[in-house]
């Protein structure tokens, strides 16, 4: 399926827009919190064998298997460090290990926000043009425990944490919304969650990479795709809406 393009060239600026905003990673940093744990991790474990990039693989491996079976944030995480711990010990771990492993994901279950650069500014110039809405995965009290630590809620006419962010959310959510498509942009870092299945539902998208996206959210963007506008930071959005 192609989705349409863009609703103006980007170099103008956009009306009456619908302007769809991801969290973690995008108005606040969240995964550079788990890739901290992870180094922490990784250096207390010190494994004889494997170096950090091997674990980290296995340990990506664990986290793709929970997030179905689980979902995701950090109580997913954590159960998956002691998993990994367990597997690369080949023994069950002892209850001090895992009191260690709790206190290495202790900022992560804490869900401390680390807002983005002049996001708050940016939030309400946009709030004066356009419809903002807020679309976040995870854990629903996580979740809404960050948004509530992060001041940004009142910006919102409708917050919504789902399990997944895929296609059939997105088709969804223009369904009950009443939303039409090539006026709506969804606004994230994450090509896998934020901008290709935006994109199959036929919306705009706008994608502003942050160097800590989780890995599993890699994927690979087509550059000619015109209703992709990327931007470096979530402030250049007042030159095009």
């Amino acid at each position: 399926m192609t989705a349409p393009g863009p609703a103006e060239p980007h170099g103008g600026s956009l009306t009456g827009q619908v302007l769809i905003f991801d969290a973690d990673d995008t108005l606040w940093e969240n995964n550079v919190l788990f890739e901290r744990a992870v180094d922490d991790f990784l250096l207390w474990l010190d494994h004889p064998t494997l170096d950090g990039a091997e674990i980290r693989a296995i340990l990506n491996s664990i986290q793709a298997a929970n997030a179905v079976a689980h979902g995701y944030g950090g109580k997913m995480f954590l159960h998956s460090l002691k998993e990994c711990l367990k597997r690369l010990r080949e023994r069950p771990a002892s209850a001090a290990e895992l009191r260690h492993v709790d206190g290495l994901a202790a900022a992560v279950l804490e869900g401390r926000v680390e807002l983005v650069p002049d996001v708050a500014e940016t939030l309400t110039v946009l709030g004066g043009r356009h419809e903002l809405l807020l679309l976040t995965k995870g854990d629903t009290e996580e979740q809404q425990r960050k948004l509530d630590l992060s001041g940004l809620v009142h910006h919102f006419r409708g917050i919504h944490i789902v399990a997944e962010k895929d296609v059939d959310t997105y088709r969804r959510l223009t369904r009950d919304l009443d939303l039409a498509p090539a006026a709506t942009w969804m606004i994230g870092n994450s090509p896998k969650s934020d901008i290709l299945p935006a994109r199959q539902a036929g919306m705009n998208a706008v994608f502003i990479p942050n160097d800590n996206t989780w890995v599993l959210e890699h994927s690979e963007l087509d550059d000619d795709d015109e209703g992709v506008l990327r931007l470096r930071t979530l402030s250049e959005l007042l030159h095009h809406f």
